[in-house]
């Protein structure tokens, strides 16, 4: 079968740029722009008509707003307050910016070694930073600044000092998330040096944290700055920054106000730019929202308007898929994931749906109760009917209700699925509490008679512990447990043996085919392993790229598979006694493959 992809756009339209990703949050596209017009005016002040900013004029004093020749006014000596803005918003800048790099390096060299070396090294270098942090720190830096005297750069000095602890925090506690790594250890098997891994494995891991720090950080190192010059510890006269014409025009506040206001709406503009900018790139640099959604998912998938509804063919059914259609969103592109899913399980049947990974199985059962993402995820047709109802076309209430009482869902991977904090028998009684109205004991109860049933022993002991004492065969039974609690008429199982051992992975098949088997339901059985689906499913369907190939019983498909890509996964399935020549059947298969457009 032959899967036609539209090709037409070139691979680099098809991905979300970092621009593009920035300018979808409002805010940071503003801060972007406004910022970006400050920084262009502060740079254009030497090249424009503007008047000596220390140029005294006493008969000029205190000219109000839009006065001829003066924009903005004149202040207390009769200086032009539009020239004085701009000369002092340069250096305001200039200031607080280079006060946030000395911090970020030195703070980023201290964080990244202490995390590096740990023990007596990192022990040592944080009570250094803690006593730094003990201060308040703005405390801190006027007795920096109290002891190197007042002035513009012993400002910087200080203001850079008691931000170094910020940025050494923050570092350090990422780069204790890397150095055990399993990359950094290859790199020290290769022979590389203790700085050669910093630098080259550990830094630029952590530098979208330094960024992110010095983004959100910046503005309040300019406010800083000018909270020194406001109290006359910076900027000294005839210099000036924003922070000293502030505290300049406080004496004519309520005579001139003007002289004191347009400073500080400028320190507001400046230091709401870059937080708000700040925000922006920390969302361009975390790659869990490159899909281009910087919003929370909804509570169900969404659905189009114009979804087209192809009638439900298979009555008798308790789980039908009709045409089914999901994409997903990236950027201003449609991306396909499965098109044209058409499945039916009925009561006390296994459906196994088999695939490589990335071939659409799991959007597909996750399509099924409208647990896609979105954004971006989006069905674009079809239609999926559990009994008569259809669930596309019901409403958020109703379709929640469903999710875990008629369909339930049994993951690939319990220690993620399972809430860490909370023991596993308290998660069970959760879910038998959130569909059924019973009592704090009978639901008790009744979870510790689930945790019993998928076979683990004392129960009521194990019901005590949280998901992580518990081993990976165990978790996963919990997990079982919890689809089994109100009875539903279908179980999805995603995977559920693929992270487990091969003993455990027997007893888990053979735990479900029984419990399918005494309670009569419907059981859609997702795996990549040929070998599973001869133990478990009565039918298969084989799915690549998006779409089903081939379908049908499941011992008639395992005879005589039609579609060259099922006979390379049956071919996959090792046998024992085979030995050399299973390899050579595989290579055979894989050499004389059919050149599909996938």
């Amino acid at each position: 079968m032959t899967i036609a992809v539209d090709t037409s756009l070139p691979p680099a339209s098809r991905r979300i740029t970092s621009w593009r990703l920035l300018f979808n949050n409002r805010l940071a596209s503003a801060g972007l722009l406004l910022l970006g017009l400050i920084a262009l005016v502060i740079l254009l002040v030497p090249i424009l008509p503007l008047p000596d900013p220390d140029a005294t004029a006493p008969a000029d004093r205190l000219k109000p707003l839009l006065t001829a020749g003066h924009l903005l006014g004149t202040d207390q000596l009769g200086r032009d307050i539009l020239s004085r803005l701009l000369w002092g918003t340069r250096l305001s800048v200039t200031v607080g910016f280079a006060a946030t790099l000395i911090a970020a390096l030195i703070g980023s060299a201290i964080g990244i070694a202490a995390g590096y070396a740990g023990g007596r090294t990192d022990n040592a270098m944080m009570r250094g930073i803690d006593m730094l942090m003990a201060f308040p720190y703005i405390l801190l830096a006027l007795a920096i600044v109290a002891a190197l005297g007042p002035g513009l750069m012993n400002a910087l000095y200080a203001i850079a000092i008691v931000n170094i602890p910020f940025f050494a925090r923050n570092v350090r506690g990422v780069t204790l998330g890397y150095v055990h790594r399993e990359f950094v250890d290859a790199a020290r098997l290769s022979g590389k040096g203790h700085i050669s891994i910093m630098l080259t494995e550990i830094l630029p891991n952590v530098a979208p944290v330094i960024v992110i720090t010095m983004s959100t950080t910046a503005g309040w190192m300019i406010l800083e700055t000018a909270g020194l010059s406001f109290l006359g510890l910076g900027a000294q006269p005839p210099q000036a920054d924003l922070g000293s014409m502030l505290g300049e025009g406080r004496a004519q506040l309520f005579t001139a106000p003007h002289v004191s206001i347009v400073p500080g709406v400028m320190i507001f503009l400046v230091v709401i730019s870059l937080n708000v900018l700040g925000d922006g790139i920390r969302d361009v640099l975390d790659p869990r929202l490159r899909s281009g959604a910087l919003s929370r998912p909804g509570p169900v998938t969404e659905i189009a308007d114009d979804r087209a509804i192809p009638s439900n063919s298979v009555r008798d059914a308790v789980l039908s898929i009709e045409g089914l259609e999901t994409n997903f969103r990236s950027g201003g592109e449609i991306v396909p994931a499965v098109r044209g899913i058409s499945l039916h399980v009925k009561p006390g049947e296994c459906l196994g749906l088999i695939g490589e990974s990335g071939s659409g199985k799991s959007v597909t059962a996750l399509s099924v109760m409208g647990l896609v993402a979105s954004p971006p995820g989006v069905i674009q047709n079809g239609a999926i009917y559990v009994g008569y109802e259809d669930v596309l076309a019901m409403p958020e209430t109703r379709l929640i209700s469903l999710r875990g009482n008629r369909v339930a869902y049994v993951f690939q991977d319990p220690l993620t699925t399972l809430h860490p904090l909370y023991p596993v028998g308290r998660q069970v009684e959760e879910a038998i509490a959130a569909h059924q109205p019973i009592g704090a004991t009978a639901c008790r109860e009744k979870a510790l008679e689930l945790i019993e049933k998928v076979g683990i022993p004392e129960a009521q002991e194990r019901a005590k512990h949280y998901p992580h004492q518990l081993s990976g065969g165990q978790r996963q039974r919990i997990g079982i447990a919890m689809a089994l609690a109100n009875d539903p008429d279908v179980i999805i199982a995603d995977e559920p043996t693929t992270a487990l051992d091969v003993t455990v992975q027997a007893r888990i098949l053979e735990l479900l085919r029984d419990l399918q088997k005494e309670r009569g339901m419907a059981l859609l059985f997702i795996t990549h392993d040929f070998g599973v689906v001869s133990e478990i499913c009565d039918r298969v369907a084989v799915m690549k790229d998006g779409e089903i190939v081939e379908t049908g019983d499941t011992r008639e498909v395992l005879a005589n598979p039609q579609h060259a890509y099922t006979k390379r996964l049956i071919a996959c399935v090792p046998e024992l006694g085979t030995g050399a020549a299973f390899l050579e059947r595989v290579s055979t298969l894989f050499t004389g493959r059919d050149r599909e457009v996938s």
